[in-house]
């Protein structure tokens, strides 16, 4: 989207199921896993922008031998640095490079168990504390935890209270704290049970430790851990044992695959890393199903099973039209039928007047939904050359000729100057030069013309206005159309989306507008006390409050006021926005149907609770996350 907003983190996990001999001997490198590691890492590259890190967990280690080893980096290139450090902890033994064995027992990173992870941190902060993987040490192998995730969680000060009903004694209420600790306390549970058992069978501590490494009941952590959770994650974790899970949320909200072999078990928040890390077909890698986890137990056992209670099964679309890359052969199609769906309100806006409409996209990762919307325009195309060929008479083969060849001017009219730095210059000149950030083509346009550009959505619309609009404009267009592959987002995410403030969003702010041209801020003043009343209620009885903002509004009067609040004074073409519809968004991808930033529709009681929370700091003009 030509508005950047921060992507989802990433995930990737690998658990070798035989020894870590097998795999030197078999592959020729003591690296191999790490290197598949970084594979999946670097093709999820898209998912994190802050950080990266990595563990590795080495399996039937002799005590006072570490055998968790971390990796993470807040560098310029997070990825490369933890792979690099990773590959200098093994080097380090560069004589005993050809002895699997020997690397086992003494090497850094020679491991059985690897969970890497992307980060993007919705809350602002950075630096390498605040990346996973992160640790809880114990000295009882099963009390160790590690755990890394694509989450966020709206109920942080329920969980916050049950931790003190717990007895515990939390240092923060951030998610990542509230999550650790609470799977913490039931891995800890766990243990106490084992060993009460093992205890009044007569075994020592040392059979004890063992016989609780081997008979961990995982599921049973999870299950627990998870009850109250309200928000979207996909969590990854190892377990000192040598247990690795990975667990989704109830709604599906945030994405999980894995691939399993005889070898292997691997897993990423996106399908076609594991494809192209392993080269394996599409078909063998599987989806975690919502409210599922994952389970590679310490003998090498797999399971795949249910531990929340499925109610809305409601997966982010936005994975589907932005966050994720676009090579999975499923997301493909999706963004292309988005486009493809666009054609004929497109066609209405320049009247059917091909011959002087050049068609563009920006950015790149529009260019699928581009090529859906072109695929649209061919069609319209090849039907009216089929419909002048049935009913002109006496066609001359030149004639002929030119209907059949005849296609629309599709030109790549912008690119983005990766190199131009905007953070380095005094906000005085900052909107200057972010105007300078695309580059343009000259000489494709022509007066007559109009010029329509797709985009993937358009959620503060700033860009749009301060640079990407006059930059059209200097081409000399008759008329510039903004298309959205994306419905209007009105309402903000609570779910690892950096999109939290309601007033943002250029949907909500011609909302507004509307309501306060009309005379109707009684409206507004009735959604603020009905959105403070909310905030008393249990949280499973609250309700989004927001929504009759816009049912105020026909179809196609807030994309009107949208235009109008994102056209530049100093515009010389004529400008229109078009948006695509909720119904096209669900028909081109059905099974995702997460679209409460489009909709309203939260999909759990905290997604309620965060609207409301936004709307409420809108009107008291406080400039604050709403979770």
């Amino acid at each position: 989207m030509s508005d950047w907003i921060g992507h989802e983190c990433g995930i990737a996990a690998i658990r070798l199921l035989k020894p870590f001999e097998y795999y030197v001997e078999k592959y020729g490198s003591p690296y191999f896993a790490i290197n598949r590691l970084y594979l999946l890492m670097e093709k999820q590259h898209n998912r994190g922008q802050d950080g990266a890190g990595a563990v590795v967990m080495k399996q039937e280690t002799e005590p006072g031998k570490p055998f968790i080893f971390r990796s993470r980096s807040a560098d310029k290139d997070p990825i490369s640095s933890v792979h690099q450090h990773m590959l200098s902890g093994l080097a380090e033994s560069e004589e005993h490079l050809d002895d699997p064995e020997w690397l086992k027992r003494n090497a850094k990173f020679a491991g059985e168990i690897l969970l890497g992870h992307l980060r993007y941190g919705t809350r602002g902060r950075g630096g390498i504390n605040y990346c996973h993987p992160f640790l809880r040490h114990r000295n009882w192998k099963s009390r160790n935890l590690v755990l890394a995730g694509n989450f966020n969680l709206t109920n942080n000060d329920q969980l916050f209270d049950t931790l003190v009903e717990l007895g515990q004694h939390p240092r923060s209420e951030k998610d990542t704290v509230m999550v650790m600790e609470k799977i913490g306390h039931f891995l800890d549970e766990e243990n106490d049970r084992l060993f009460r058992i093992y205890r009044k069978e007569g075994l020592d501590r040392q059979e004890i430790s063992k016989k609780i490494e081997q008979n961990l009941d995982i599921l049973t952590v999870l299950k627990r851990s998870v009850k109250n959770f309200d928000g979207g994650y996909t969590m990854a974790g190892m377990v000192g044992n040598g247990d690795l899970f990975v667990m989704r949320d109830s709604c599906g909200i945030r994405p999980g695959f894995f691939y399993q072999d005889d070898e292997f078990v691997v897993v990423a928040s996106e399908r076609p890393a594991i494809q192209t890390a392993f080269n394996v077909p599409v078909d063998s890698v599987q989806e975690i199903k919502p409210g599922h986890a994952l389970v590679v137990r310490k003998n090498g056992e797999i399971l795949h099973k249910q531990i929340s209670e499925v109610t809305t099964v409601a997966p982010c679309s936005f994975e589907r039209i932005y966050f994720s890359r676009g090579t999975d052969k499923d997301i493909y199609e999706e963004r292309k039928q988005l486009g493809r769906q666009l054609t004929e309100p497109v066609l209405k806006a320049i009247d059917y007047d091909l011959d002087n409409t050049v068609f563009s996209y920006i950015p790149n990762t529009a260019e699928t939904a581009f090529m859906g919307l072109i695929e649209g325009v061919e069609a319209y195309v090849a039907e009216r050359a089929q419909h002048h060929i049935q009913t002109e008479r006496c066609l001359s083969p030149e004639r002929i000729c030119e209907l059949i060849k005849y296609k629309p001017r599709t030109e790549k009219i912008m690119t983005k100057d990766a190199k131009l730095r905007t953070f380095i210059t005094a906000d005085a000149d900052r909107t200057e030069l972010v105007s300078m950030v695309y580059d343009t083509t000259y000489g494709v346009v022509k007066p007559q013309d109009t010029l329509v550009v797709l985009d993937d959505s358009i959620v503060r619309g700033t860009t749009l206005r301060e640079s990407i609009l006059r930059i059209l404009d200097r081409l000399n267009p008759k008329k510039i159309v903004i298309v959205s592959s994306a419905p209007e987002i009105r309402y903000p995410d609570c779910y690892g989306i950096d999109m939290s403030k309601a007033k943002d969003f250029v949907a909500f702010q011609a909302a507004i507008a509307l309501i306060k041209e009309t005379g109707r801020e009684a409206v507004l003043t009735d959604v603020y006390k009905k959105c403070k009343a909310s905030m008393k209620l249990p949280r499973e009885e609250v309700k989004n409050e927001v929504k009759p903002i816009f049912k105020l509004f026909k179809q196609g009067e807030v994309e009107t006021k949208i235009a109008a609040i994102l056209r530049p004074p100093d515009l010389k073409a004529e400008f229109e926005v078009i948006y695509q519809n909720l119904e096209g968004l669900h028909a081109a991808c059905p099974n995702h149907l997460g679209d409460w930033y489009f909709s309203g529709n939260y999909p759990t009681p905290g997604g309620n609770r965060v609207v409301n929370r936004s709307f409420i700091n809108f009107m008291d003009d406080v400039d604050a996350r709403a979770y």
